[in-house]
């Protein structure tokens, strides 16, 4: 261990806690955001879906001034079962509570350790071994607020963790500005065919003749999904042909492990022949029915989810349309909810089939939006992996930091060299200068 650096338990440095009980009955349709493990897990990742349900303000004010509620600079750690261990900082001020149980409060840090420090080196591979050691049970695998109180931390001086956390947090503002230019791109397209689609303002319209009857442009005609797509029904290997080993294809069951857009593998198989092409939308059709995700890669699907591709290769067209008839969740189309639905429900799913020329216009048109959103995606995953590569280097005390501020030393030079993604990605993100 480097001079000056020492071992550490966090709770000696912090508060470790959790919330206060939150009933089923105590949520509401709108109000403060109340996160389980899962909101807290997909936040910590940058794939956060905004599927947030509510606690009333009352409750939430009245937790807040008897018990307190989580602020800028805290910690939450997920605890329960095989994805425990998933810091997540709080960097923004905003009001939300969390669930009980399944989630440790971190909180009240000492001027001796950062929090910004501290989630880097739970995230890192020493954190991470540390964690598991402290977890109970054998079936369902748990932390203790005591367990974490008593993991053990590499600690160096304070303006060192800083300089640490600043050249992690270099990365994480990259993919965060990536997220919002995400966000723009997706709100854009969704306009767009808001005004096409729904307020009939497509190119042309003022030259357009509407039918009395069916209230679309004369030409336009609403057509059963299976007329223009074809359906792919999820089928599950055996969990024998499971791993998290990255053997084989990528698997998904469901829509437990969707983003905001694409989904976040956590497991694969070794088997399976229902398979989702690379771009293929992917739909649920168990509850929530109608969740939408597409396929960054070839990937294998299990019965919880279905594959759709349109005939004549217009997905963009597809997918916005599917998003716009499935607003909420479980909603079928017409509004009827479903806690599943079979090959020929979302075969009869109707959707708009405009002129050949707007469906090609508006296809073009989403589909530029929609590589633009997917190379950032995929930037996004090289600048986690660059990130994870300098992470338990720094967290070791294998790069000394102070050579690493200077003009002659660079380690993510070190990192990228040979690796022409990871390179292309720091030049273009200027990460060089975010990094001195």
């Amino acid at each position: 261990m480097r001079e000056g650096w020492k071992k550490a338990k966090i709770g000696d440095y912090c508060k470790v806690l959790s919330s206060k009980r939150v009933f089923a009955n105590d949520y509401v349709k709108k109000g403060i955001p109340f996160y389980r493990s899962k909101e807290i897990i997909h936040k910590a990742l940058n794939q956060f879906t905004g599927d947030e349900i509510y606690i009333s303000e009352k409750k939430f004010n009245d937790f807040k001034s008897k018990f307190g509620a989580p602020i800028k600079g805290d910690i939450l750690l997920s605890s329960v079962g095989n994805r425990s261990g998933i810091a997540y900082l709080v960097r923004e001020d905003y009001d939300f509570y969390f669930k009980d149980g399944n989630l440790i409060w971190m909180k009240d840090f000492s001027n001796e350790l950062s929090s910004e420090y501290l989630e880097y080196y739970l995230r890192s591979e020493l954190g991470q071994k540390t964690i598991e050691s402290m977890m109970i049970g054998a079936a369902q695998k748990a932390l203790t607020i005591d367990g974490v109180k008593r993991i053990k931390i590499n600690l160096p001086p304070l303006k060192t963790q800083r300089k640490i956390a600043s050249m992690l947090s270099a990365y994480d503002d990259l993919i965060e500005n990536n997220l919002k230019r995400i966000k723009l791109l997706e709100e854009q397209a969704q306009l767009t065919y808001t005004e096409w689609f729904v307020r009939f303002k497509f190119p042309g319209y003022e030259n357009t003749d509407f039918d009395e009857v069916s209230g679309l442009p004369v030409g336009w005609e609403k057509v059963k999904l299976v007329e223009c797509a074809n359906l792919v029904m999820g089928q599950s290997p055996k969990s024998e042909f499971y791993n998290n080993e990255e053997i084989g294809l990528p698997f998904h069951q469901g829509v437990k492990d969707y983003g905001f857009r694409f989904p976040i593998n956590y497991s694969w198989s070794t088997q399976g022949n229902r398979i989702a092409e690379e771009d293929s939308i992917l739909f649920s059709v168990r509850a929530p029915v109608g969740r939408l995700n597409i396929a960054i890669e070839k990937l294998i699907i299990g019965r919880g989810l279905a594959s759709i591709n349109h005939k004549k290769g217009w997905n963009s067209f597809l997918l916005y349309q599917l998003q716009n008839i499935f607003y909420e969740d479980n909603l079928m189309g017409g509004g009827a909810i479903y806690n599943s639905v079979t090959k020929k429900d979302v075969e009869r799913i109707k959707i708009i089939h405009a002129s050949e020329e707007i469906n090609i216009k508006f296809n073009d048109l989403a589909t530029i939006i929609d590589k633009q959103i997917k190379n950032l995606t995929i930037q996004n995953q090289h600048l986690k992996e660059a990130r994870d590569i300098l992470l338990p280097r720094l967290m070791s005390g294998m790069i000394d930091v102070a050579s690493a501020s200077s003009a002659t030393y660079n380690p993510l030079l070190e990192l990228v060299e040979g690796n022409d993604s990871l390179g292309m990605v720091a030049e273009e993100s200027d990460i060089y200068k975010k990094l001195n």
